[in-house]
């Protein structure tokens, strides 16, 4: 993981245009659960909420930040929708993207490669870890939740 991993914005902010939201996905809007995922310090074994439920691709990127910081490893997630022409889902790995999303300083504009991908449900939560709340935080996929106690 690179240095900027606990820079997200705590305002994920609305998903991005275009993207569809699953018909029936695992955990439905408003559902709580626990996340397994540990994409910043204090997340994995956080309560959260699910806040919203996609079905689309999403890619684990490593990425150099427009703002000059150290570069960014295996970023997860970013979905198909916040790529700048992506191309047909889903890209193969090694494939150089140009990123849309926001979900950190230095993100948006920032020339990536594709680590890897899956077209598991995507979800946006609202989780507090190390002390600082996130709503609608992008992103966590279906395999890194599970159900609360």
């Amino acid at each position: 993981m690179g240095g900027a991993e606990h820079q997200h914005n705590p305002n994920g902010g609305p998903p991005p245009e275009g993207i569809v939201e699953a018909s029936d996905p695992t955990y439905p809007v408003g559902s709580t659960v626990t996340l397994a995922a540990d994409h910043m310090p204090g997340m994995q074994g956080s309560e959260a909420t699910i806040t919203g439920a996609f079905d689309t691709t999403a890619y684990s990127v490593t990425y150099t930040p427009t703002d000059g910081g150290e570069p960014v490893v295996d970023h997860k997630w970013v979905v198909q929708e916040e790529l700048q022409e992506p191309g047909e889902p889903p890209l193969a790995d090694g494939t150089q993207v140009v990123l849309s999303a926001d979900h950190m300083a230095g993100m948006n504009g920032a020339e990536a490669t594709i680590e890897s991908s899956t077209d598991e449900t995507v979800y946006m939560v609202d989780v507090e870890t190390d002390g600082m709340k996130m709503t609608n935080h992008k992103w966590v996929v279906e395999s890194e939740i599970e159900p609360s106690e």
